[in-house]
């Protein structure tokens, strides 16, 4: 078997995705609508937003899984477009929201999936090594020989993760991870998520818990209507008046008593009037200014 070249790592900061002016439309409704996009080695960064923002269609565009009908995108400073499938796998991972299988492959076998991209290069050598270890991350390994189709909601979650982790590309990219987990998951898979990024992976996460990307992003892009409306670090994108006008409630952003780590929730107390009615996201246009 001819072996491959194995991507070399991106140095801490260095740029690992980069989209302009990334636009998508299907069925004749635009879900993404000019977006620039740096992601960086490093940094863990949280894609937020409501309902309807675009914030998986732009994570699936930076994983090549969806062609932008305008814009550009570069990965590792080259044109994703250009990748052929088997590269694109070993640079990044992508973890969707739903992880469904047809046949009976053990959890073991599923996380075993994630080390396919590395056959016939030097890093095969450490499939076995990789596999044990996200599954003991990922606290699966007492149940690695079951089925996958015999697991909880919960259980699959953090078995396709694993398969993200054995995959060991240098972009992770996490669609809504936590939304099967139980609050001590969540905790597991943020702290996974930032740990990697202090490794010096990239990591791109989908969540629609702010007080998580309060507590575990670097930075956090907001979409609205398929456009990135606020990029920075998270004391300066999530703030009340922002958060409440995005998200059509009243939200307030509060300090942690004992941490100081910002805490967002929903201010019920001014909450007693009904919501007006959202324009759809094609026609709706933000009030404020991108950043």
């Amino acid at each position: 078997m001819r072996r491959r070249r194995v991507p070399d790592r991106a140095e801490p900061g260095a740029v690992v995705v980069e989209g302009r002016g990334l636009r998508l439309a299907l069925g004749g409704r635009e879900l993404l609508a000019g977006v620039d996009l740096t992601v960086r080695a490093g940094e863990l960064l949280a894609l937020l937003g409501p309902n309807g923002a675009g914030k998986s269609t732009l994570l699936g565009v930076v994983a090549g899984d969806l062609a932008p009908t305008a814009g550009e995108l570069l990965l590792a400073g080259r044109p994703a477009a250009e990748l052929k499938v088997a590269e694109l796998a070993l640079h990044r991972a992508l973890l969707p929201q739903a992880a469904e299988l047809s046949f009976p492959f053990t959890v073991g076998e599923v996380v075993r999936m994630g080390r396919a991209p590395w056959a016939g290069t030097p890093a095969a050598a450490q499939d076995e090594e990789v596999v044990t270890e996200a599954l003991a991350l990922t606290g699966t390994a007492a149940f690695a020989e079951r089925p996958f189709t015999a697991l909880s909601g919960g259980e699959r979650a953090r078995v396709a993760l694993a398969r993200v982790l054995a995959q060991r590309a240098g972009l992770l990219l996490l669609d809504e991870p936590t939304a099967a987990l139980d609050l001590r998951h969540q905790e597991l898979v943020l702290r996974l998520a930032r740990q990697r990024a202090a490794a010096g992976d990239a990591v791109v996460v989908v969540l629609h818990d702010l007080s998580l990307a309060a507590a575990y992003a670097d930075r956090v892009v907001l979409l609205a209507a398929g456009r990135a409306v606020a990029d920075g670090p998270v004391r300066e994108v999530l703030t009340g008046p922002l958060l409440s006008e995005v998200y059509g409630h009243p939200v307030e952003v509060l300090d942690h008593p004992r941490t100081g780590a910002p805490l967002v929730l929903p201010d019920r107390a001014t909450a007693g009037e009904p919501l007006p009615a959202q324009p759809s996201s094609s026609s709706r246009k933000p009030t404020f200014s991108p950043t």
